[in-house]
């Protein structure tokens, strides 16, 4: 009896740069922000919401749907601080919940920097590039944490900085493999995998 198999293969888009550049745009003019050259506005929020929030989601089930639960966990997580981040920042001016205190949002900071160092042991599996993201990522939300414990001016000018070059790294991943893919080699490396 012949049997007749069938085998899939899977043709829809690599869905990770849409997610590094939801992330990095939007990281990038935040931390501007934190750096002091521009105040808090609706372009952020509007970014948190749209870009950084919905695009990074968006890429997330793209990449559950391709069997990758590390970018799936990293993007659909992402997309959600961004949600919440612009939450705690909108609903205490609309009267919806009381602003959170400082040691809240100190705890909010740390734990996702907790969660961004537990991806980031992940990308020694990954490329180089990647781990300069969560790398950076995990230092700048510890760096946010403290600063919002001991009210450091200083330390939140810094956290901008580097929030800054965490997301310009962001956005040089994503935009690497866009133009990797569209010339068929290797045009931005993103770095060797480390060997284990």
């Amino acid at each position: 009896m012949d049997a007749n198999i069938t085998e899939l293969k899977d043709k829809t888009g690599n869905p990770a740069p849409l997610g590094l550049l939801g992330f990095g745009m939007t990281t990038v003019l935040l931390n501007l922000h934190n750096a002091g050259l521009f105040g808090m506005s609706s372009m952020i929020l509007a970014m948190g919401i749209f870009y950084g929030g919905g695009a990074q989601i968006i890429a997330g089930i793209m990449e559950w749907k391709k069997g990758n639960t590390f970018a799936t966990t990293a993007f659909c997580s992402y997309g959600l601080f961004w949600l919440t981040l612009v939450w705690l920042i909108v609903a205490p001016k609309l009267g919806w919940a009381d602003a959170t205190a400082k040691e809240g949002m100190a705890a909010y900071l740390f734990m996702w920097g907790l969660f961004t160092f537990v991806m980031f042991i992940g990308t020694l599996k990954l490329n180089r590039a990647l781990q300069v993201v969560f790398l950076s990522l995990t230092v700048l939300f510890w760096m946010l944490a403290i600063k919002y414990l001991n009210g450091s001016v200083e330390l939140g000018t810094a956290a901008g900085y580097e929030g800054i070059f965490c997301g310009f790294s962001a956005i040089y991943t994503g935009l690497a493999q866009v133009l990797n893919e569209c010339y068929g080699k290797v045009v931005l490396p993103l770095g060797p995998v480390k060997k284990t």
